[in-house]
């Protein structure tokens, strides 16, 4: 079982920079694909981007492409978030997801229901 635990979050000017990470326990962190979700006050938790285990491929969803960039450094346990270009529509809880099982190197999950493991989550808001 791996323990996500985010940080990164914060308050920002509308425009402005962030960037999240998510560190993963345990020595198996290349094993899983990761993802971010959002979830603002009110509303449903939201795909916002995926990478597969080895970083070779990754998805994000269209209210953030051309913003935001996932990563993930295998040999640190981390995964990250840069977000630019940031709009009070972005204001939200981030929270990043695992995925286990046998499934191929360069596949990633867009999906709530594909992830097993959740962190605690990390609060962006994005001032006008």
């Amino acid at each position: 079982q791996v323990q996500l635990v985010e940080s990164g979050g914060g308050l920002v000017q509308t425009g402005g920079s962030l960037r999240l990470s998510c560190t993963a326990s345990g020595p198996t962190f290349s094993s899983y694909a990761m993802g971010w979700f959002r979830q603002a006050p009110g509303k449903e938790r939201e795909f916002v981007a995926a990478i597969s285990r080895g970083g070779g491929s990754a998805s994000h969803a269209d209210s953030v492409k051309g913003r935001f960039t996932i990563s993930r450094y295998n040999a640190q346990n981390t995964l990250y978030l840069q977000m630019n270009s940031l709009k009070p529509e972005d204001t939200a809880v981030y929270y990043c997801a695992a995925r286990s099982g046998r499934y191929a190197v360069s596949d990633y999950y867009t999906t709530r229901g594909d992830y097993d493991y959740w962190g605690q989550g990390t609060q962006v808001t994005v001032s006008s």
